[in-house]
């Protein structure tokens, strides 16, 4: 047996006055839509919003209903939408962002793993990285230059 080391960075920023104008006009964009999400259930509310090639930002946000969990995660909704609106168009980067009606969200909340899982397709379909930026309610904020960077061991067609 050989024990490997799989390594990966990503970039960590204070609040949101540290990020570049982009990436803070990208988040701004996640946190306007996080605040009409429908989660009556969890009271947790997640917002995301994807940059384009053609400069569109795609924004989604989660949904759930009363067979709770059968709603869908922001991340997905944002992807999915892009994905039928704009096919043929690269994703740059997305922004997420949760904040909980219960208690005030403040270490960053990256996606879930079936979230990852649908936005590694879409880089490993693309051919080009998707920088990731994700954050709570309030308080620090990380960036990946890739989603592959927090999914290294990713599961993709060529195994089928």
């Amino acid at each position: 047996m050989k024990k490997i080391t799989v390594d990966t960075s990503a970039f960590l920023f204070n609040d949101l006055s540290e990020l570049p104008k982009d990436d803070l006009e990208l988040m701004n964009s996640a946190i306007k839509t996080r605040n009409k999400a429908y989660a009556p259930y969890s009271k947790f509310s997640v917002g995301a919003a994807l940059l384009l090639s053609n400069g569109k930002i795609i924004t989604g946000n989660n949904q759930e209903n009363a067979a709770y969990p059968s709603g869908m995660c922001a991340e997905r909704v944002a992807i999915w939408k892009a994905g039928s609106d704009f096919p043929n168009m690269i994703v740059k980067k997305i922004a997420i962002t949760a904040a909980s009606s219960i208690t005030k969200v403040s270490k960053p909340v990256g996606p879930c793993g079936a979230c990852r899982q649908t936005l590694s397709e879409y880089e490993i379909n693309q051919k080009e990285p998707i920088e990731i930026i994700f954050m709570g309610e309030v308080g620090q904020i990380v960036k990946t230059e890739s989603l592959l960077a927090l999914l290294p061991f990713s599961f993709d067609s060529s195994y089928l």
